[in-house]
């Protein structure tokens, strides 16, 4: 800072510039600082004198040499082998639901009655369904399925043939159907949903900060809207009786929307859900397919994260039964080879794999 500037800040500056300092999610005095950096053998990066290859070397710069980089996790509480776990969000929620169930553990979102149905195309989980990509649309599917006083806006459901109607709060992996087929799908997912009342360890995982809000139902959706994608790219995508774009808005949603979503959502669980549940929040490291912003779509990722990455924490700091869980970092930090399948998008189920251990070594009794 320079001297005029310095010569400009009055006492009421610095007692302003000071007065966020008070709400800080931790405040230590400098002995329990010292005490910190003392006990964390993963609180330093760089040393000079050490040999940065070395294999059993815990700074940073000797860690993140390795194929799959492990961060120090101390978990605020510990889930129990018999607990019921539910996993709702992005797709990644899926993979690690995959890695639970490869463990005996019983995992309440991993629905059957999903897994029998058809996808549209060959490949691809009808688990991908239940994908919920914002806090918007995990509050939304929680709200319907828990609250009583909560009504699903069926005006949101969007005709999009003679034939065919689209639910915008689900994932389109499967086939589109009739109106009455659609509902029941609706119904169903709400009844799965509900399942998560029994569950004491609770997985949510954040993915997209980019949210489209339908004007004319009042609601905030899933994904991006279909009659969006197909002013876009018509030739990839199904043909619609009457495209609307402009019944949709897109927001770049901040900091406070997204941890007040958290904050309902953790409102909805203490009061509906099961009496000692226990949450885990992770971030998706799966990068945006694409941005409706301005921003390079690496740009656009590298913002989307920081914000939901800093949101997790933030909303963790504020509950002792809500705990960030470093999946993003751990997928970001490894090796890109041994992590990412060509398209630098999808995780290998290796890396899954390789996250839900460190998970289970961490947070099971």
């Amino acid at each position: 800072m320079s001297e005029a500037c310095l010569e400009k800040a009055t006492h009421s500056d610095s007692q302003r510039y000071r007065e966020p300092l008070r709400q800080s999610p931790c405040i230590a005095t400098a002995s329990e600082a010292i005490k910190n950096y003392k006990e964390n053998w993963a609180g330093v990066w760089f040393n000079e004198n050490l040999d940065p290859s070395d294999p059993a070397g815990q700074l940073a710069f000797q860690r993140l040499r390795h194929t799959w980089f492990t961060p120090r996790i101390n978990p605020k509480f510990r889930l129990r082998r018999d607990d019921k776990f539910y996993a709702i969000g992005s797709c990644f929620a899926r993979g690690l639901e995959s890695s639970l169930k490869i463990h005996k553990i019983a995992v309440e979102s991993a629905a059957p009655e999903f897994a029998r149905l058809q996808p549209a195309k060959k490949g691809v989980s009808p688990l991908g369904f239940l994908n919920k990509y914002n806090t918007y649309s995990i509050l939304n599917e929680l709200r319907w399925a828990l609250d009583p006083g909560a009504e699903f806006p069926r005006e949101s459901i969007v005709q999009l043939t003679k034939t065919t109607w689209d639910d915008p709060h689900t994932t389109p992996i499967l086939e589109f159907a009739d109106l009455e087929e659609t509902l029941e799908r609706r119904a169903l997912m709400q009844a799965v949903t509900k399942r998560i009342k029994n569950c004491r360890a609770v997985i949510v995982t954040l993915g997209l900060a980019e949210v489209w809000r339908d004007v004319q139902a009042d609601v905030f959706v899933n994904c991006t809207p279909l009659d969006v994608a197909h002013t876009l790219k018509p030739d990839a995508t199904r043909p619609l009786s009457k495209p609307q774009p402009s019944r949709y808005e897109f927001h770049l949603t901040g900091f406070a929307e997204n941890l007040a979503n958290l904050e309902a959502i953790h409102a909805l669980l203490t009061q509906y859900g099961h009496p000692d549940v226990h949450i885990v929040v992770t971030v998706s490291p799966v990068p945006l397919m694409n941005t409706f912003s301005t921003m390079d779509i690496v740009v656009a990722n590298t913002w989307a994260k920081s914000l939901l990455r800093a949101v997790a924490h933030e909303w963790a700091a504020m509950h002792s039964n809500v705990d960030y869980f470093p999946s993003y970092e751990i997928v970001q930090n490894s090796d890109r080879a041994a992590v990412w399948e060509s398209d630098l998008r999808h995780v290998k189920g290796i890396g899954a794999q390789r996250v839900m251990e460190l998970f289970l070594r961490n947070y099971l009794e």
